[in-house]
């Protein structure tokens, strides 16, 4: 979550970024936000950078997880209550989504129900029917 999107911002997360990889891009695809451009002129002038409409759906669409999590968000104030919540919800997420397309529907009904004991063992919170 980041409160601005200018090109301060964007070198930040760029650097960050290629802190973890061990080479240089060959190419960096992002979205059409100018200040992606701004910034890679000055951290990478030599690498490729495109731009274009679909190319970028590969990384959008990992953060998905995020992206469904934000949604519901919506009512924050702001970026950092936002991320505080994400950062503890995170973790404890999949602990409520068993995956739905391996299990028939009666195994899924116990597994969920099995889960929501376990929850409610732990915390000592009522769950709500």
């Amino acid at each position: 979550m980041q409160r601005r999107r200018n090109k301060k911002a964007a070198k930040k997360f760029s650097r960050k970024l290629l802190k973890g990889c061990q080479y240089v891009p060959r190419v960096i695809v992002t979205d059409q936000l100018k200040s992606y451009g701004a910034a890679k002129q000055e951290i990478l002038p030599s690498v490729e950078h495109r731009q274009h409409r679909y190319l970028n759906n590969r990384a959008e669409n990992s953060h998905q997880p995020t992206r469904q999590r934000e949604r519901r968000m919506q009512g924050f104030k702001s970026p950092g209550h936002a991320q505080r919540f994400l950062s503890a919800y995170g973790p404890i997420a999949q602990h409520f989504r068993p995956r739905r397309h391996r299990l028939p529907a009666p195994e899924y009904r116990q597994e969920l129900a099995q889960r929501f004991q376990i929850w409610q063992e732990i915390t000592g919170a009522a769950i709500a029917a």
